[in-house]
C-alpha cells in the first residue's frame, strides 16, 4: 500500500497497482457520468497509515472537455467546519481559550446580543459559548446578503447586532455564520490572521498543500467546475458558489470564512482525517492532544439534525450515533465522524474499522448531499472490495 504523505508525487498508474479489490468503484461512478447526473468524481479510501484507493472518473469541466484528475481541487463548503474547529481546539490545548468560554470574552460586542422570544427581543438567559457555536446551538442566524470583502472583524460586528433565533443552548439550528465567527475568535486568541494560523498550525504540518480559501492562479486549471441539477430539464448546468458573493476564486480580498470557504483535494482531506484517526498527530507532528480529539468526536448535545438522521453533533464534526438511520451511514461504525459539503463533497472517518471514506464531486440541487446516490454507490462498491 502507499504512504499517505507520498500520494501527491506518485503517478496515477502506480496508484492502481494492488487496487483490484476496488475495481467496482470506477464503473459505479461512471454510471452517474454516463447518465449525465455528475460531471466526474474523485473517490478515496484510506486507513490512518496508507491510501487503499484513489481514483477519478469523468470530467472536471464538461464544456472544456477536461478530464477529472485525482489531484483536482474542489469547493468543500461545510467540510471547512471541522478544520476551523480544529483551530479552536489547538488554542484550547494551549490554554488560550476554553470550549465553554463565553464568546463575549473574545468578542465583547456579543455581550449585548439579544434573542427573539415570543415575538419580542429579550436578554440572553446565559452567554453564548464557543461550544454553542461548535455544536450549532448558539441561536445565531446567517448572513445571506453581505458585502463580499468584509473582514472577519466586520462580519462579527454585524452578526453581534442580529438577534439570536433562540436562547443559547435551548435547541439546534445549523449556522455557517457561527463557524465564521469562530474564525474571528481564532484571530483574537492567537494574535494572527485566521488564514495564517490555519496555514501554520494545520495545513503546513499536515502537508495539505492544495487547501486554501483562495485559488492560486497557477492552480486554476485544477479546479472542478461547479454544477447544479436542473430537475425540470434533467441535466446539469454550470453554477457559481453563492458563498463567495460573486467574487473570483482567486480574490484574496474575500475574507477567510471558516464556515464554508475552503477549497481542497481528496488527498489533502485524507491527511486531515488521518491525523484525527491517529489521535491528533501525523508524521511525527502533533496537532491536537488525544483527549481533545476524543472530546471533539463524541456526541455533545441531545439535539439531532433532522436532515442527518442518527447523526448528532460533536465539536465541529458530525458523529454517527446510529448507522441504520441513513443509507449513507450503513458502512460506518457507531462513533464515526466527519462532515459533508453543500456541493456534494464528503469526508468521514471510522475509528472502529480504521477507514477514511472520501468522495469529491460538484453538484447542487439533487437531494441531500450527505445521503446522495453517488456517495452511497461509492461506499457500497468499496465496501464489497473491503469485505464489509
Amino acid at each position: 500500500m502507499l504512504p499517505l504523505l507520498a500520494i501527491a508525487v506518485l503517478p496515477e498508474w502506480l496508484l492502481a497497482q494492488g487496487a483490484n479489490r476496488f475495481a467496482a468503484v470506477a464503473p459505479r461512478m461512471q454510471e452517474f457520468v454516463d447518465k449525465g447526473e455528475i460531471a466526474g468524481a474523485v473517490t478515496l479510501v484510506a486507513t490512518k497509515d496508507e491510501i487503499l484507493h484513489l481514483n477519478a472518473v469523468g470530467k472536471s469541466d464538461i464544456a472544456k472537455g477536461r478530464d477529472m484528475r485525482t489531484g483536482d481541487i474542489f469547493w468543500i463548503a461545510s467540510m471547512s467546519k471541522p478544520i476551523t474547529s480544529v483551530c479552536i481546539a489547538i488554542l484550547a490545548d494551549e490554554g488560550k481559550l476554553a470550549f465553554d468560554d463565553p464568546l463575549a470574552k473574545y468578542l465583547p460586542q456579543f455581550a449585548s446580543t439579544e434573542a427573539k422570544q415570543d415575538g419580542r427581543m429579550v436578554k440572553l438567559s446565559r452567554p453564548i459559548t464557543l461550544r454553542d457555536l461548535m455544536t450549532h446551538t448558539s441561536g445565531m442566524g446567517e448572513m445571506f446578503d453581505r458585502e463580499p470583502h468584509l473582514t472577519l472583524a466586520e462580519t462579527a460586528e454585524i452578526l453581534a447586532r442580529q438577534p439570536l433565533l433562540f436562547q443559547p443552548g435551548s435547541r439546534l439550528s445549523y449556522s455557517t455564520a457561527g463557524m465564521d465567527t469562530l474564525g474571528r475568535v481564532v484571530e483574537v486568541a492567537s494574535g494572527m490572521p485566521f488564514d495564517e494560523f490555519l496555514q501554520r498550525r494545520v495545513l503546513d504540518p499536515l502537508g495539505m498543500k492544495d487547501t486554501s480559501f483562495w485559488i492560486a492562479p497557477e492552480k486554476a486549471s485544477r479546479v472542478a467546475q461547479r454544477y447544479r441539477w436542473n430537475a425540470s430539464a434533467a441535466r446539469l448546468e454550470e453554477t457559481s458558489i453563492p458563498y463567495l458573493y460573486k467574487t473570483d476564486l482567486t480574490d484574496r480580498g474575500r475574507p477567510p470564512l471558516g464556515g464554508a470557504g475552503l477549497f481542497s483535494t481528496a488527498a489533502d482531506m485524507a491527511r486531515f482525517y488521518r491525523m484525527m484517526l491517529n489521535k491528533g498527530s501525523l508524521g511525527g507532528r502533533r496537532i491536537l492532544k488525544p483527549e481533545t480529539v476524543a472530546e471533539m468526536t463524541r456526541k455533545q448535545r441531545d439535539f439531532e439534525l433532522a436532515a442527518r438522521p442518527g447523526i448528532p453533533w460533536g465539536l465541529g464534526f458530525c458523529v454517527v450515533e446510529d448507522p441504520t438511520k441513513m443509507a449513507a451511514s450503513a458502512v460506518l461504525s457507531r462513533g464515526s465522524f466527519g462532515h459533508g459539503g453543500a456541493f456534494s463533497t464528503q469526508s468521514w472517518a471510522d475509528p472502529v474499522r480504521n477507514l477514511i471514506w472520501i468522495v469529491m464531486f460538484q453538484r447542487d440541487g439533487k437531494g441531500m448531499p450527505d445521503n446522495s446516490d453517488v456517495r452511497i454507490a461509492f461506499q457500497e462498491a468499496a465496501a464489497k472490495g473491503l469485505g464489509l
